[in-house]
């Protein structure tokens, strides 16, 4: 036993508070130091890059450190209530729009809550589209300024590799993407982003200087299949880099990630059609299966085990080495169980003691040899050794997923979709569990939602997932003739056939409709959520939103109907309540909305947490419903016009408000909080 003094010091406040600033700017401590340049940059401070130090630096960067920490106002997510499925119950959600809106819409509700996040980003192979960043100006100007549209009207630029700003435009695109999804992890929260080439040393870059270099896990490799069009060297394979929010909480936490190990499902199909062709003769059984692995082609996982070759009443097994790891174990005198001769000792001792051992024979646990001069051997049983710890090389056919894609959706519609079973693994060993959301905020096919339903329905559990894409146009009229002009052809035709619009976000919702209907079949014992909400950037429904710019209100610009002074023509009052508790922390879009028409035709609870009023006039009678309700909102959200400027009013409303929640609660301090829009 290690003995350790206790610590004389109670209080090290300067290396309590390093720690917790790197724990929330990992760029700014380096080797216990603070670069109090770059804590400016994290706090809005921004400066190009001066003097010389050791990191990426790129045009724009400083710009791109800019655009994360710049509020989004006038925007706002809108349910799409007829786009979605089993919208009264499911917990998913399905956003279209540009990531970086969405994500900062979503950087409130989700802070520090996202337990996965997976991404498969433009790879910047010189025809990548790169998203338009700036909120600030006007949509027309802003594509004026940046060329995100040409003669067409397309949103989107092309990366060319023949610009000079190539590798800039790519980086300026990822980083301030990738630095608010680093805030939206939990701190157990991992990501992994898929990406070849290309900008794998500048991605692994940049995320060593967003995530912390500390917070590196493992760049996976997905062998994906030999291609035959280079005249060099077969490139096969991509990457995928995965990196922790926390390390330091992982390893405090003895977290672990294990993976039932692939190939067993086929293994134990094949020793069950042994066991009904010999019964109990386990010789041929053996044989037979050795023939089967040897049969296997090359690459498949199950040829990974073909060790367990052996074969008894039990199940399959190999037979494991019994002597003490590295020397140093017990000897003692073992007896053959035929000649009742000693045994020859391993030299290195045995695995375990003498007493042990016996339990051991008894359970038919250990092989002996033909007679006693041979080592006896541990039977290591399948069934006991079926996860190991995840292999950081995935060997994985490529065309696989694009065939399944193909089946599912009637024909190839989509170019290069992921393959949903790595991300099916990925989800299954990374620590995910009942109620945790996984994001996929390039979601493209929406591969990561079927994955995720294939993760829940093997594994029994209950995972949610966010998915957002921009809702790209597909029109076949404008790709070259070819491979890539069927396939859009095809999409048409898909969409044309449900009564979509041409654009990506429908492919990918199509896919969920029918990857859910697929799992469920598949699995018709599993309880899986194969639902999900819509909601979409917009315009702000409300008026004061609306009338701001750098952070001021333009009060000449309000109108003078009192009905208009809140909200924006055609808003909804559904819409107003998301758009408000997008303001609220930790409190999810998936929740419920209940009418409360019993106080009014426009109040509203939102989680059976939050009461959104949003009647134009008040009565005593509509807050002493709102002051009887149980339990008691966290918050109270009113209009301000409901007051018509009184303020006698407003505070004869809330003294009522108070004095009714305390006599039906008998609490005389019972916590809760009023805001106004």
């Amino acid at each position: 036993m290690e003995e350790t003094r206790v610590n004389q010091q109670i209080n090290d406040v300067t290396n309590d508070n390093l720690k917790k600033l790197e724990q929330l700017f990992p760029s700014v401590v380096k080797d216990g130091r603070v670069d109090f340049d770059a804590l400016k940059a994290e706090l809005g401070e921004v400066e190009e890059v001066g003097a010389e130090k050791f990191e990426l630096v790129w045009a724009g960067k400083a710009n791109a450190k800019k655009i994360s920490r710049e509020d989004i106002v006038g925007r706002t997510l809108k349910y799409i209530p007829d786009d979605g499925k089993n919208i009264e119950t499911t917990e998913n959600l399905y956003i279209e729009g540009d990531n970086l809106e969405v994500l900062k819409l979503l950087r409130q509700n989700y802070y520090g809550a996202i337990k996965m996040i997976y991404i498969d980003p433009p790879y910047n192979t010189g025809n990548d589209f790169i998203y338009n960043d700036s909120f600030v100006m006007s949509k027309e100007d802003d594509d004026k300024a940046s060329g995100t549209v040409g003669d067409d009207g397309e949103r989107y630029a092309i990366n060319k590799s023949s610009q000079n700003r190539y590798h800039a435009n790519w980086l300026n695109m990822m980083y301030p993407r990738l630095k608010i999804a680093r805030e939206l992890l939990t701190d157990d929260g991992v990501i992994f982003i898929s990406i070849d080439e290309n900008e794998v040393n500048t991605l692994k870059a940049i995320c060593d200087e967003i995530f912390g270099a500390d917070n590196f896990i493992a760049e996976l490799i997905w062998a994906a299949g030999r291609k035959n069009d280079s005249k060099y060297i077969s490139v096969s394979h991509e990457y995928i880099l995965a990196y922790f929010r926390d390390m330091q909480y992982i390893i405090e936490n003895k977290i672990v990630w294990r993976e039932k190990k692939q190939g067993l499902d086929d293994i134990y199909a094949k020793y069950e059609s042994l066991k009904k062709e010999y019964g109990t003769d386990y010789k041929a059984m053996e044989k037979a299966l050795k023939s089967w692995y040897k049969g296997l082609p090359d690459g498949h996982p199950a040829k990974d085990h073909s060790h367990y070759s052996r074969i008894d009443a039990n199940g399959i097994f190999f037979p494991d080495n019994i002597s003490w790891p590295g020397g140093g174990g017990p000897k003692y005198d073992l007896l053959h169980p035929i000649t009742h001769k000693p045994v020859k000792v391993p030299s290195r001792g045995w695995l375990t003691n003498e007493q042990t051992m016996k339990e051991w024979i008894a359970q038919g646990r250990v092989e002996f040899g033909d007679d006693e001069n041979n080592v006896p051997t541990l039977k290591s049983y399948l069934k006991d050794r079926e996860t190991t710890v995840p292999y950081s090389v995935f060997y994985k056919d490529g065309r696989a997923s694009s065939k399944r894609l193909a089946t599912l959706l009637g024909d190839k519609v989509f170019e290069n979709p992921k393959d949903e079973e790595i991300i099916q693994r990925l989800i299954e060993f990374c620590g995910t569990d009942d109620n945790d959301t996984i994001l996929d905020f390039f979601s493209g096919s929406a591969t990561t939602a079927h994955a995720l339903f294939l993760a829940n329905a093997n594994q029994k559990k209950n995972r949610k997932f966010i998915l957002v894409q921009y809702p790209e146009d597909i029109d076949s009229a404008k790709v070259a003739a070819g491979s890539a002009r069927k396939v859009a052809e095809n999409a048409e035709a898909l969409l044309d056939s449900i009564s979509a619009p041409h654009n990506l976000c429908e492919i990918g919702k199509e896919r969920i409709r029918r990857a859910g209907e697929s799992v469920l079949q598949d699995n018709p014992d599993c309880n899986v959520d194969v639902g999900f909400k819509v909601f979409r950037v917009a315009d702000t429904n409300i008026k004061w939103n609306s009338l701001i710019t750098n952070g001021q209100l333009d009060f000449t610009q309000i109108e003078s109907t009192p009905d208009m002074m809140d909200f924006m023509p055609g808003t909804n009052d559904i819409d107003v309540v998301y758009e408000i508790m997008l303001r609220q922390r930790d409190v999810p879009l998936s929740e419920k909305i209940e009418k409360l028409s019993n106080i009014g035709n426009r109040t509203y609870l939102y989680a059976d947490a939050y009461l959104i009023c949003l009647e134009s006039e008040l009565t005593t009678e509509m807050i002493d419903k709102m002051a009887a309700i149980d339990p008691v909102p966290v918050k109270y959200v009113f209009r301000d016009s409901a007051f018509k400027d009184d303020i006698a009013l407003k505070d004869e409303t809330f003294r009522r408000l108070k004095a009714v929640i305390e006599k039906n609660t008998n609490q005389a301090k019972q916590t809760y909080t009023v805001e106004f829009i």
